[in-house]
């Protein structure tokens, strides 16, 4: 998770009460030095719109869903735990940041199958793109309809040139 005021990633997390409702700010180790040395009061306004914006953001991003398992990242930040390996994938802009700070890198170095990484993938893909287009037959856009049928039909044909007889 990024940091409400810069770039950093951010490795503080305070729940500030503002009017009688809990608000998340996330912040870097430097923003947050900064932040909790401010006299009381003196940038409450500021402060307020940071933890307003953030939380828009932060709302935003709980409603984030994985296309597999359903399950949304508030689920997660509420658990702790993902619900299949897919999540990975929905999440991963997320979890990077997260990752690196748990583990200080965002690969993983033991041994795994030379070939799972891309038939998951590619099955991560397939299970995307047929949801989508359950969601556009439903929504009536047959035209991304047919660009998503095209796109189904394109990875089908790749995975069957790679699997060998």
């Amino acid at each position: 998770m990024k940091c409400h005021r810069c770039a950093k990633v951010a490795t503080l997390h305070i729940t500030e009460i503002v009017k009688g409702a809990p608000h998340e700010l996330h912040l870097c180790e430097e923003c947050a030095r900064e932040h909790l040395n401010q006299p009381a009061g003196e940038d409450e306004g500021s402060s307020g719109e940071l933890i307003k914006s953030g939380g828009d953001q932060l709302e935003e991003l709980n409603k984030k869903l994985c296309p597999t398992c359903q399950l949304s990242f508030r689920d997660f930040r509420n658990h702790g735990r993902l619900g299949c390996a897919h999540c990975y994938l929905a999440f991963e802009e997320e979890l990077l940041p997260l990752l690196e700070n748990i583990h200080g890198d965002t690969r993983h170095c033991g041994k795994f199958p030379q070939r799972a990484p891309d038939d998951n993938h590619k099955q991560y893909q397939m299970i995307k793109l047929r949801n989508e287009l359950r969601q556009a037959v439903a929504e009536e856009s047959y035209e991304q309809a047919a660009r998503l049928r095209d796109q189904i039909q394109e990875l089908e044909t790749d995975a069957s040139r790679e699997t060998p007889p």
